[in-house]
């Protein structure tokens, strides 16, 4: 992980410690090709935590947005969601 990376997680850590009480809801936002290998990896990344999953395509086909809604236990346990599917080719974390 790059430095820059790193210190936007650690900026993402503070502002989730400060802004909500934990257990809270949070919602996911991610821009993946439109693959349904990558669809269905962002997808399992979540399985068995009760996610609400909704998958949006693009006007042109190319991109697909997929929107999560869970409930995590800590601001520690979002940013290791989002460090796991860093690794999906081309996929953009919002």
């Amino acid at each position: 992980m790059d430095k820059k990376t790193e210190e936007f997680y650690v900026r993402l850590k503070e502002e989730l410690s400060t802004t909500s009480s934990w257990p809270s809801e949070y919602l996911y936002k991610f821009i993946v090709p439109t693959d349904a290998a990558k669809i269905r990896e962002v997808e399992n990344a979540f399985n068995n935590l009760g996610a609400v999953i909704s998958t949006h395509q693009s006007k042109t086909g190319k991109y697909t947005s997929v929107s999560v809604n869970v409930t995590m236990s800590n601001p520690e346990a979002v940013i290791e969601k989002y460090v796991a599917l860093s690794n999906i080719e081309g996929i953009i974390s919002l």
